[in-house]
């Protein structure tokens, strides 16, 4: 199980989460759903599920993040109604798509080498220039994400940053 932390912008130290998203694929539906439950009623930010609409709507999330290759996001959005949309991404083509699709926001990366996604080549910080300029809808920046990386993510014009290894 993975806890994917969120900061709604890159001022924000890594402490200091603004989402939280749980993702714990190798999990049964049953034992997703209640950890969802445990950390929805325990966190005082907002928490999505990867990738299980199922799980956010019987856990009371606040929405879920989508893999690049998962369910589409218009589909989610009538599952889920008002609850945030998310997908991850690994292309600038990708990212457009799910903005086109109706998503509330993306996450694109993996921006530098990450050790959770170690067979993903990283798309490097002009990439996640690029997205964040031709997106409407935020842009948050995966992989490698570190402290001292924190600005240059905000100044590619990223929205935040999500991370596993620096919220730890």
């Amino acid at each position: 199980m993975a806890i994917v932390a969120s900061a709604a912008d890159g001022h924000h130290a890594a402490g200091r989460a603004t989402i939280l998203q749980l993702r714990a694929p190798d999990l049964t539906t049953r034992e997703l759903e209640q950890q969802a439950a445990e950390l929805v009623a325990s966190s005082p930010i907002p928490v999505l599920v990867s990738s299980r609409c199922d799980v956010a709507l019987s856990s009371g999330a606040a929405g879920v993040n989508l893999p690049e290759r998962d369910i589409l996001v218009g589909d989610a959005r009538r599952l889920l109604e008002h609850r945030m949309v998310g997908r991850s991404v690994h292309s600038i083509e990708a990212a457009l798509a799910a903005e086109g699709d109706g998503a509330d926001f993306v996450i694109f990366g993996p921006v530098w080498a990450s050790t959770s996604h170690p067979d993903v080549e990283p798309v490097g910080i002009d990439a996640l220039s690029d997205v964040a300029r031709m997106l409407r809808i935020p842009v948050l920046a995966i992989g490698g994400v570190t402290e001292a990386r924190i600005a240059e993510c905000d100044a590619a014009g990223a929205a935040g940053y999500a991370a596993i290894s620096l919220f730890r």
